[in-house]
């Protein structure tokens, strides 16, 4: 049934400007609606809804994560934008913060503003 509908990803903000900030300037998505319940971004024809709270207790896991091709030139360029990628006690992670799974995919993890935690993979 909702093989064929489109996706919508949801994290929340409790500061609209920060957060368009972040997800437009740094990510690079564009800001497709601002609204006085959500921002609302196109990643890459994916929705990406980014609810404005009141109080926010972000999830200790991953909120949202992008497949890149190249997942050490993204985090290089993420750096250059400000990003400051996460370390994780129990995992061997490369200068970069990329961790590489059993399975050989890449992973690094960032915070927005608001300390969703987000991650680039390939």
């Amino acid at each position: 049934m909702l093989n064929r509908a489109h996706l919508v990803g949801f994290v929340a903000t409790r500061d609209g400007a920060r957060a368009t900030a972040f997800y437009r300037d740094t990510l690079g998505l564009r800001l497709v609606e601002d609204t006085p319940f959500a921002l609302v971004f196109d990643a890459n024809g994916t929705t990406l809804r980014v609810q404005l709270v009141e109080k926010l207790a972000p999830h200790p896991f991953t909120a949202l994560g992008w497949h890149v091709d190249d997942v050490e030139t993204a985090a290089k360029a993420l750096v250059a934008r400000g990003v400051a990628f996460e370390r994780f006690a129990g995992l061997d992670q490369d200068a970069l913060g990329i961790w590489t799974a059993p399975g050989g995919t890449r992973v690094a993890w960032f915070k927005d503003p608001d300390g969703n935690l987000l991650s680039i993979s390939g």
